[in-house]
């Protein structure tokens, strides 16, 4: 067989090219039945041949274990008596020794109880190894920001097994080995900012986990990567999917967001009404439609900011007499 070696961590990952499963399967397939024939010539020949029939029908038949299929985007980490063999990643069928097995800690397990409470422990699933793309949905946690306000982040990591070698004698289940990575990930990260950006001062630019979801998500996305790259994974990409104010201090949160938008309408409501204001005495005095002492425009500015910048309509009153 072509092997090729590559040295990954303290594993040396061998890539093995293993004999045609087709072509191993038929010649088996024809050396059970030349065994079947021996037995059946045993009644010509005496008992030993009988013997030596069954003898090599057996052995043909545990060379069948050695026939392995893999799919396209998957591997399968192959050891021999405890001893690592060797990792198939080329996709079809194919034929290796038949006592090798297939290893792989992070296969589904699921723990059964019966009806005395006795624990069985069962593995659903492949052996092989994915190298497909992932997707693992973190669930949302409670973590305090860096002013100490309670948050709730949630995030989505997409990933794959980039090393299958690795992967599976790194850790002891890569896959609850990123879960476990993924959660301290977000938590390290999300108390390094603040929530929202509570300084009134517009030259100071600061980042935000609501205003700079992304600048964040990749950061959470490198530091993931370089927690988990001894164990041969991929960090793809992290998504923030939730963010949000604890229930304790949503309440308290939103009255202030709603101060600040009120704030904000409320500054923009007078700077149109000075400019308003300021075109209509410009516009009189031009004209010469009314000469206006001091009093009287500071009287018609008052009158006119009133207007609008009230919430609510100006009720008018018309003067019939003169205006002093």
């Amino acid at each position: 067989m072509e092997e090729k070696m590559k040295l990954n961590g303290n594993v040396a990952e061998k890539e093995i090219n293993p004999m045609p499963g087709i072509v191993m399967m038929l010649l088996l397939i024809i050396l059970e039945v030349i065994s079947v024939v021996i037995v059946l010539a045993g009644v010509v020949f005496g008992p030993l041949s009988v013997f030596a029939g069954i003898i090599l029908f057996c052995v043909f038949f545990v060379c069948f274990f050695g026939l392995k299929v893999v799919n396209p985007n998957e591997a399968l980490v192959l050891t021999l008596f405890g001893k690592y063999y060797g990792t198939i990643k080329k996709a079809g069928f194919h034929y290796v020794n038949p006592f090798v097995t297939a290893f792989n800690p992070g296969a589904e397990k699921i723990v059964t109880r019966d009806a005395n409470g006795n624990a069985y422990v069962r593995t659903v699933g492949s052996k092989k190894v994915s190298t497909k793309v992932c997707t693992l949905n973190n669930e949302k946690q409670k973590v305090n920001d860096i002013l100490g306000n309670p948050i709730i982040i949630g995030a989505v990591v997409i990933w794959k097994v980039a090393n299958p070698t690795q992967a599976v004698f790194a850790v002891e289940n890569y896959r609850e080995f990123l879960s476990i990575q993924c959660d301290s990930t977000i938590r390290n990260i999300a108390r390094l900012y603040p929530y929202d950006d509570l300084q009134e001062d517009d030259g100071i630019e600061e980042k935000t986990l609501r205003g700079s979801s992304q600048e964040i998500a990749d950061q959470m996305r490198q530091e993931l990567q370089e927690r988990v790259a001894g164990a041969g994974l991929e960090i793809v990409e992290v998504r923030i999917t939730h963010l949000a104010y604890s229930e304790e201090i949503a309440a308290a949160m939103l009255q202030r967001q709603q101060a600040v938008a009120v704030i904000a309408a409320r500054q923009k409501i007078v700077e149109g009404a000075v400019s308003m204001v300021k075109m209509a005495i410009d516009q009189l005095d031009e004209e010469g439609v009314v000469v206006l002492d001091d009093e009287r425009k500071a009287a018609m500015v008052s009158n006119l900011l009133v207007v609008l910048c009230g919430n609510k309509e100006a009720q008018p009153i018309v003067n019939s007499g003169s205006i002093y």
